[in-house]
């Protein structure tokens, strides 16, 4: 609903995703939940979007799938030219063609406005780095206060979120307890994860169910598949 009718020029940045459209949610679900501990599960830019939020020292627990900024030397070595070639290269070309990239349209994710495409195209090592200097203390202050503990997923054939993405997520969250985790295929019995398929219908009564133990109980179901 927040999107705007046309996308070419409406000025939206990764953070306004924390501070407007995160934060409206976490007001929403306050004001009509009754009561009980408030629990996030993020995937990819969502696990990292909530820092962004003046209210996400409010949330008591979280869950991240394949958490990360899209730092282009993060990727998997065996997929980051091809990725950088798509995402540092022509996302940036058709977003200056177009207003706007046309992710839809391409069946390359979905559309996005030009101050995303262009902040996941041009990323720096610090995310901070893509806002002026007056602001990159507010925003690491942001991070910084919230204190939920973060269980961290990822996913051993995940070409985007790898652990080495993960961390640089993670450590904007400094003062949160954050546990790793790294699912295989064979641990849950499929082919491939990458960076979907946790979300599949399939995963249902197995990988769903095991992560209500970490939302509801703060339990790791996984407490054996920490990283190496």
């Amino acid at each position: 609903m927040s999107r705007p009718g046309r996308l070419a020029g409406c000025g939206f940045r990764w953070r306004d995703w924390g501070e407007r459209d995160f934060e409206a949610a976490l007001d929403f679900v306050e004001q009509n939940a009754r009561g009980g501990p408030l629990a996030v599960v993020g995937h990819s830019i969502g696990g990292f979007l909530p820092g962004f939020a003046t209210n996400a020292r409010r949330i008591d627990r979280m869950l991240t799938v394949g958490a990360q900024y899209a730092y282009w030397r993060d990727y998997a070595a065996r997929y980051r030219l091809r990725l950088f070639l798509k995402w540092h290269l022509a996302m940036p070309g058709l977003t200056a063609l177009f207003g706007y990239f046309p992710g839809e349209r391409l069946g390359w994710l979905e559309d996005l406005p030009t101050g995303v495409a262009n902040e996941w195209s041009f990323r720096r090592a610090r995310m901070e780095l893509s806002y002026p200097a007056r602001e990159r203390q507010a925003i690491l202050n942001n991070f910084a206060a919230v204190t939920a503990p973060i269980l961290a997923i990822a996913a051993t054939d995940d070409e985007f979120a790898t652990v080495a993405a993960v961390r640089r997520a993670l450590q904007y969250y400094r003062c949160a307890t954050a546990t790793e985790v790294v699912l295989s295929p064979a641990d849950l019995g499929v082919e491939r994860l990458g960076h979907f398929d946790l979300f599949h219908a399939r995963h249902a009564t197995g990988f769903w169910i095991d992560a209500l133990l970490w939302l509801r109980d703060g339990i790791n179901p996984w407490p054996n598949k920490a990283p190496l």
